[in-house]
């Protein structure tokens, strides 16, 4: 049987804040913990929203205009920690990390970025996105502890899910987001990559 998880901590980082204020109330009315990010984080808060800052989580600030923020043991440890190794929950109690059991993240927008022909180069380049690939890739490989949502158009299908699940999601599900995540991180990166390389040979 394709027994659910339950989210009870979740990390929303977003770019495209379309739909982000009821997906993330819905999260809230479920009992699940938010911890969030920059203008995210402030964005959740001026809706009314109870979220943690990052920096609460980490116990380091957001630093270097935001480019470093998410790229911490607590994060990475709470996302790609395998639930049922021994090993691995005693290295969470041990360094004081919560599990996170859902990622919400959608990436810097490179490409509308570098659809603009005028764009500057230190433009382009603040455009591409460490950390949320970063989680993004954490989140899908752990998939079978971690949901994964990297576009507002899956929100409905992961609300629904958890209606029907008592607040968790199925591995079948984990695994088609999974899917989709990876395929958006090779689409981001091939962006990148072509853009690079027109403007660099």
């Amino acid at each position: 049987m394709d027994q659910a998880i339950p989210i009870k901590t979740a990390l929303l980082s977003v770019s495209d804040k379309t739909d982000l204020i009821p997906f993330a109330r819905r999260l809230a009315e479920l009992g699940v913990r938010l911890i969030s990010t920059g203008g995210t984080q402030r964005t959740l808060a001026e809706a009314g929203l109870e979220v943690v800052g990052i920096s609460e989580v980490t116990g380091f600030p957001e630093m270097m205009d935001g480019r470093v923020k998410t790229l911490h043991p607590k994060v990475h440890g709470g996302l790609l920690a395998l639930r049922d190794k021994p090993d691995h929950a005693a290295s969470l109690e041990d360094h004081d990390i919560t599990p996170i059991d859902l990622v919400v993240v959608n990436l810097y927008p490179f490409e509308r970025t570098v659809a603009d022909p005028e764009v500057s180069t230190p433009d382009a380049i603040e455009q591409i996105d460490i950390g949320g690939p970063s989680m993004v890739r954490s989140a899908a490989k752990n998939h079978r502890f971690v949901t994964i949502v990297t576009d507002p158009k899956q929100y409905d299908l992961v609300s629904n899910a958890l209606e029907e699940n008592d607040g968790g999601t199925t591995l079948a599900l984990r695994q088609h987001l999974a899917a989709a995540a990876f395929t958006r991180t090779a689409e981001y990166d091939t962006a990148i990559s072509k853009w690079l390389t027109a403007r660099f040979k």
